[in-house]
């Protein structure tokens, strides 16, 4: 089957015997005036060639394009939820956010991504820290595109114009007061070396909160990645009195300590508390519940989104003082029975 061919504006002005500038200030809503009467014609006549404005053309002619880009490590879990919730509020703002996976920080897939970027000429960029290198974000930025970072801790200030992170530090350290209050005599961090500055947020605010919080109790910090979960709980409760607390990655981290302590027949949580981060489904839905930090979503893509359109002037900013560089968004945490 043959391809329709594209109505023209040569076209359409043709059937609605005007000029074709006449037919381009209509539809693509310029300054010059036309009566009501042709606005209408042309208007009607489009409809029914069925013709289709090339938005991303007309942008391109007076260098507004209306695209944002967002590249994220993948699109499962917290990233899928965060491209989502970042496409709203963008469509909310009048914009199209293009989104685009890094695959792992795949270099051919980073250099394809940046080249489709560059092509359509986005007006801003929101990256998660996790998604690029420096020197691939720095070529797109030197080319003109602001850039937000998500979750960016110690970028390179010639790289972003600001930061809105997660405050993952803040969340671990009052889960480690939490564990102390409620009289664990040891306190573990399992977590994930693989999500790099992520991880090392969490480590930093556990630490914070052995510090301010732990008055001498044992803690040790391991990685979730091929640790036999059995083997660590089991240690973990044999070298230490009861109840021992365990502050976890995320829910994905949580699961096979939870299953793990059910399968040896630890009591939860008179004997292990468990406190996560994410809320994900399987938070809710896991038995016992594990209490879980939530994840402001909508809060964390609006805040991203407005510091992008008061960079490209499209928002102004209301605010009295100037909004910080980088902003760390608070995490809620939500109790369940591992606690």
């Amino acid at each position: 089957m043959s391809k329709r061919k594209s109505i023209t504006i040569v076209e359409v002005a043709e059937a609605a015997g005007v000029s074709i500038a006449t037919v381009s200030n209509v539809l693509n809503r310029g300054g010059i005036r036309s009566s009501q009467e042709t606005i209408r014609k042309v208007e009607i006549i489009a409809e029914q060639l069925g013709y289709r404005r090339n938005t991303m053309a007309a942008g391109l002619s007076r260098n507004k394009t209306s695209e944002l880009g967002l590249i994220v490590p993948g699109l499962n879990g917290y990233y899928g939820q965060l491209a989502e919730h970042l496409q709203i509020e963008a469509h909310n703002s009048g914009f199209h956010l293009s989104v685009f996976s890094s695959g792992g920080s795949d270099p051919d897939i980073e250099r394809r991504n940046l080249e489709v970027l560059l092509q359509r000429r986005v007006e801003g960029l929101i990256c998660h820290g996790l998604a690029m290198g420096f020197d691939s974000t720095r070529s797109i930025v030197n080319s003109g595109t602001p850039l937000v970072l998500i979750n960016g801790w110690n970028w390179p200030e010639d790289i972003a114009i600001g930061a809105v992170n997660l405050d993952f530090a803040g969340a671990c350290k009052q889960s480690v007061a939490l564990l102390a209050a409620s009289g664990c005599k040891a306190i573990g961090y399992v977590g994930s070396k693989r999500s790099n500055v992520i991880d090392e947020q969490r480590r930093i605010g556990f630490i914070a909160g052995i510090q301010q919080y732990g008055n001498g109790i044992p803690h040790e910090l391991v990685d979730g990645k091929g640790l036999g979960v059995d083997d660590f709980l089991k240690s973990f409760i044999q070298r230490h009195s009861t109840p021992v607390g365990i502050v976890a990655f995320d829910d994905h981290v949580s699961l096979p300590l939870l299953t793990a302590a059910q399968r040896l027949g630890i009591v939860i949580p008179n004997q292990l508390k468990i406190i996560s981060i994410n809320n994900d489904y399987i938070a809710e839905h896991s038995f016992p519940g594990l209490t879980s930090w939530d994840i402001p979503y909508t809060f964390q893509a609006q805040t991203a989104i407005n510091k992008l359109l008061i960079k490209i002037g499209h928002k102004s900013d209301s605010n009295q003082e100037p909004e910080a560089r980088d902003v760390e968004v608070p995490l809620t945490l939500i109790q369940r029975e591992t606690t």
